[in-house]
């Protein structure tokens, strides 16, 4: 009898895995992440190791101030999650947030003298998962009237430019090598595999205003057109047009504005 009740356990347990295992090789559904939180990257290479509470970095902040390329190429932060390894001292130095986040620049620096001895720490502006922060940048405010869009965070980034509601810098003073401005590329069709799905009309504008031609060439696609092969599975899985789209950029659920050729 206790025999028979191990094995019933163990058999509820393993088809419970396998269920679970189908269920996420499938695909299915998850749950919607809310507006706010849509883009922002938790990064925890080595906070909670020094008793800190891991970095919430909010995407949807610094691209209203900033191109992606400032970031990802002038800076030198990689384009995956957590990958770059920054450190409070590199941040000190000047490195990295503290391209930015220093006491000579713009944005609040970690430590800020206030009068002659009066210092504030301003570390859980960022280290502040887990905890019930109370920021002065809320994403409702600032985004009231931003033009909408359907997923994501719901914000029509490209319209908010085009409309003059946000003004991104593409170069920071001291950081950013000056260079001449290249010829933007024309735009291509990328037939579509599937029957009654129209063609995705790539714009090489759009993309180059935001990111230049360092982010995607040539660590994600070849500069060659055609060369780099790739698959919409491999998108949904985070590579290539994945390593924005649906982690920052709009996400692939939003099929119709991609494949946008009219048949």
């Amino acid at each position: 009898m206790k025999k028979t009740i191990w094995l019933l356990s163990v058999t509820i347990v393993v088809l419970i895995a396998l269920s679970i295992a189908f269920a996420q090789a499938k695909g299915v559904k998850r749950k919607r992440v809310s507006a706010q939180d849509y883009g922002n990257v938790v990064i925890n290479n080595f906070s909670e190791k020094n008793n800190v509470a891991p970095v919430v970095f909010k995407h949807w902040l610094h691209r209203t101030k900033y191109t992606c390329r400032v970031c990802h190429v002038d800076i030198g932060f990689s384009m995956k999650a957590a990958e770059t390894g920054v450190r409070c001292d590199d941040i000190k130095k000047g490195f990295y947030c503290g391209s930015c986040h220093h006491e000579d620049k713009d944005s609040f620096p970690p430590l800020e003298k206030k009068g002659f001895s009066g210092e504030i720490k301003n570390c859980d502006r960022c280290h502040s998962y887990g905890k019930n922060v109370k920021f002065e940048n809320e994403f409702n405010k600032i985004t009231a009237k931003f033009p909408r869009e359907r997923f994501g965070n719901g914000i029509d980034w490209e319209k908010a430019e085009n409309e003059g509601i946000i003004k991104l810098k593409n170069e920071i003073q001291g950081i950013t090598i000056k260079r001449k401005p290249l010829e933007n590329q024309k735009d291509f069709g990328i037939e579509s595999k599937i029957t009654g799905i129209p063609a995705i009309i790539y714009s090489h504008k759009k993309h180059t205003v935001w990111n230049g031609c360092e982010v995607c060439h040539p660590d994600i696609f070849s500069a060659k057109k055609g060369k780099t092969q790739y698959s919409m599975e491999d998108i949904f899985d985070g590579k290539f047009c994945g390593q924005c789209h649906g982690i920052v950029a709009f996400p692939n659920d939003d099929c119709q504005r991609c494949h946008t050729e009219q048949v």
